[in-house]
């Protein structure tokens, strides 16, 4: 079964930058129709961050993290990416990432459209 590895989270101040990564665990990035970043901060519900259509490299982007966030990915190294840029407090959250193996339908940013997730990795923005 294909795991998803995120890494790259950690603590800055606002107007830092964090990259993330996720590493697939198999020789099968080219078989996932879709990879996105979630987040979910304390109390509130799991969010669409990102996503890249893998074929094409068309992205998604939530509108709270346009202009700020890049999603990219490397299929040679299975790896999807996020670079953070501009951060603040309110992007402080769990980061997760996750991928649609199965050509499930719905709108990119909905959570049930995923069928692999990793384990996520904190991102903590100070004022």
């Amino acid at each position: 079964q294909v795991q998803l590895v995120e890494s790259g989270g950690g603590s800055v101040q606002a107007g830092g930058s964090l990259r993330l990564s996720c590493a697939a665990s198999e020789y099968a990035y080219s078989r996932f129709w879709m990879v996105a970043w979630f987040r979910q901060a304390p109390g509130r519900d799991r969010e669409g961050v990102a996503s890249i259509v893998t074929a094409v490299g068309i992205t998604y982007y939530a509108d709270s993290v346009k202009g700020r966030f890049t999603i990219s990915q490397d299929n040679a190294k299975k790896t999807l990416y996020l670079q953070m840029n501009s951060l603040i407090p309110e992007d402080t959250a769990m980061y997760y990432c996750a991928a649609d193996s199965k050509g499930n339908g719905g709108w990119w940013y909905e959570a049930q459209r995923y069928n692999t997730w990793g384990q996520g990795t904190q991102v903590t923005v100070s004022s």
